[in-house]
Order: structure tokens, then sequence, then C-alpha cells
């Protein structure tokens, strides 16, 4: 693996181990490339605190923290330093503000909610009602074109329980047409696919390959041993097999 761009840290509080430790996992692995991407902080209104992200106070440090780390191990790896991030209509432009500010040098899109936290309507819920997961694939695709996502990470999270399955394969393929046109990578996601969480799926990804896609590897580090603890693991090789999955080594970072 050349490249991997969807690193954690213990500030979303719920990874662990430090930042060093996860950079000294991937040298091990074999990456070249390494990008820290923890939940961005969001500005939420009458001070709402979220479980899963970091505070805005908290990212000064870390991407000083990065920035320190890859200029102590420049002659071994790149390090890059970025956010994972949902795009919220009304918060995204102070969001983006905020990462130019801090020189963030990518976003990553993960849509875990479609809604401004804590209203909590969560993708990976099971939903039967069909406009869930039509809001899902429109809130993507509109979040991708602003141009600020460099790729959509596990872009099968949403969970439609319903019995229409050709409802499901047309919703995703216009999610997928969408990205394909907007030049946006999706994720084949290690830690569900290794972790047996319901994606990365055949299902979706069959869609993904049919239209014709990009794809990247993203491991979704939690821990700093994931960085090399799925070289070789025949469940990844088998996924990618048997869907025609040939991923990309690395991808252009778009401007935030």
């Amino acid at each position: 693996m050349f490249a991997n761009y969807h690193t954690h840290t213990p500030l979303c509080h719920h990874a662990v181990g430090e930042m060093r430790e996860y950079v000294e996992a991937a040298i091990k692995g074999g990456i070249k490339k390494l990008g820290f991407s923890d939940h961005a902080p969001q500005f939420y209104d009458k001070g709402f605190v979220s479980f899963m992200r970091m505070l805005p106070s908290e990212a000064e440090w870390y991407i000083k923290e990065a920035r320190a780390l890859a200029d102590e191990y420049k002659n071994d790896i790149e390090i890059l330093v970025g956010f994972e991030a949902e795009y919220f209509p009304p918060i995204f432009e102070r969001l983006r503000s905020f990462c130019r500010d801090l020189g963030v040098d990518y976003l990553i899109m993960g849509q875990h909610s479609l809604t401004v936290e804590p209203l909590d309507i969560w993708s990976s819920a099971p939903w039967e009602d069909k406009s869930v997961l039509t809001r899902y694939v429109d809130e993507v695709l509109e979040g991708l074109s602003t141009g600020s996502f460099s790729y959509l990470c596990h872009p099968d999270l949403f969970y439609y329980a319903g019995d229409d399955d050709e409802f499901y394969l047309s919703e995703n393929r216009r999610l997928c047409e969408g990205a394909k046109k907007l030049g946006i990578p999706l994720e084949v996601n290690i830690l569900g696919l290794l972790s047996g969480r319901r994606y990365p799926s055949d299902r979706f990804f069959g869609i993904a390959k049919s239209v014709g896609n990009d794809m990247i590897l993203g491991v979704d580090a939690h821990e700093p041993s994931a960085l090399y603890e799925h070289i070789g693991n025949a469940k990844l090789a088998d996924f990618l097999s048997r869907n025609g999955i040939t991923p990309l080594d690395d991808m252009v970072l778009r401007k935030i």
C-alpha cells in the first residue's frame, strides 16, 4: 500500500495510540504517504459537544503535531494532515474557512449523519424509508460538488433496510455516476471489511465497477497496528479480486 489517507487519533474519543505510533506503524507497513484524517471539529449551535470528534480548540495542536512528525520522519515517510468530515450545509462554510485558516492539506467525506448533530439521522442505522436513502445520496453529491473533498469514505455506509432492491441499485448508481462525473474516488474501507461490518459490500461495489469509478483503499485506522496488519490479508485480496477492483495507488488532493 503506497498511501493511506484515512487515519484517526485519540482526539475522536474512539481511537487509541499516539500519532507517533501511527507513523511508525505506517513505516513498518511499507506505507510511503500517510494522511491523518481524524473526525473534523464542527461548529454547532448552543454549545453542543459531539461524542465522536475533536473540539475546534484541539485542532491547532493536531495540525502542529502532524507537522512536527512530518519533519522528524521526512526521510522515511511523507505525512499529510486533514480531516474526515460530514457535509452539513448550514455550517459547512464555517468548517471550510476554519480548515483553510489552519492550512489543512485535505478533506475526505464520511457522511455518518444526515443532519447537524444532535438530531441524529445516522447513516449506519437501518432505514426502510426510501426518502432517507435519497437524501443521503443528494447530500453526498452536493457535498462532493463543493470541490473540497478528495474522496468519499465508506460510500456504502448508508444502511437501506427496505426490500426494494431496484430502488437501492438505482440510488447507488446515481451516487456512483455522480462521483465519477466529479472525478471523486470511492474508498474500499479496510476496517469495515476486516471487522465484518456491512460495508464494503459486493452489491455496492458491483455497481461502482460497472460505472467505472476510481477506487482507493482506506485503512480507516483507529489503532496503529491497523496500518500493517492488513498486509497479505486473504479476505481483502478476495474482495478486490471477486469485484474486479484494482485500487489507485495514490490520488490528487483537492484544495479545500
